[in-house]
């Protein structure tokens, strides 16, 4: 696997390189800011971009927007955002664009070597992976009523957490895409998702998903 790092400091990016070396990953690029980013990507073509989510020169959400341009730019790349805080507004800006091959970890849990390389894998296979603390604070620390789902409508939330679309889902379930429309608000008033821009609760209801799921 070969992965370009987006990280401001030095030695981070060293340290990550050094962690992905040891397991067994390749990192081709290590820049420090956003434009950088986009244009390794480019440039080498990588599996994966692991990437802070501040960077120069104002350090609010420049990595975040380098990160969101190349998936604009390749959809479906594959992207892990690495962040000092939970930051409600970037991790639903992020999963917005797609719940698959995405993932926004904390930087402490960089500290949890083989959880961090088991992230970055399975990131760049096209899986999700959410910090759990992003999840309680997105979720607002409520128990989600997942039992209350049926299973059909379970079947629905698993191929959105996958970043499948509404017709995407139509086609795997062999439904129409009203049908999958009809489980879709049902999966939003059973998890008790107040009424949001549809994206949004899109978002949430994946975040249930990911972080409640057995």
């Amino acid at each position: 696997m070969r992965v370009v790092i987006a990280e401001d400091s030095v030695l981070l990016r060293e340290g990550l390189s050094r962690l992905l070396a040891d397991g067994g990953i390749e990192t081709v690029a290590a820049v420090g800011d956003g434009p950088s980013l986009v244009e390794a990507v480019d440039v080498h073509n990588p599996d994966l971009a692991v990437v802070d989510v501040r960077m120069p020169p104002s350090h609010t959400d420049e990595g975040l927007r380098a990160a969101l341009e190349v998936r604009s730019r390749r959809p479906g790349f594959p992207i892990l955002v690495l962040s000092q805080y939970v930051e409600e507004r970037y991790a639903t800006d992020l999963l917005g664009a797609g719940a698959q091959a995405v993932g926004y970890l904390l930087k402490e849990r960089v500290a949890e070597v083989a959880e961090f390389l088991d992230a970055v894998r399975r990131v760049a296979s096209g899986g999700a992976v959410i910090d759990p603390d992003v999840v309680v604070q997105l979720l607002g620390r409520r128990r989600l009523p997942r039992e209350r789902l049926t299973a059909r409508e379970t079947e629905v939330l698993a191929l959105m957490a996958e970043g499948r679309s509404n017709s995407a889902i139509a086609a795997r379930l062999v439904v129409s895409e009203g049908a999958v429309e009809k489980h879709i608000s049902s999966i939003f008033l059973k998890l008790a998702l107040d009424p949001a821009p549809d994206d949004h609760r899109r978002v949430l209801a994946v975040l249930a998903y990911l972080g409640h799921r057995p």
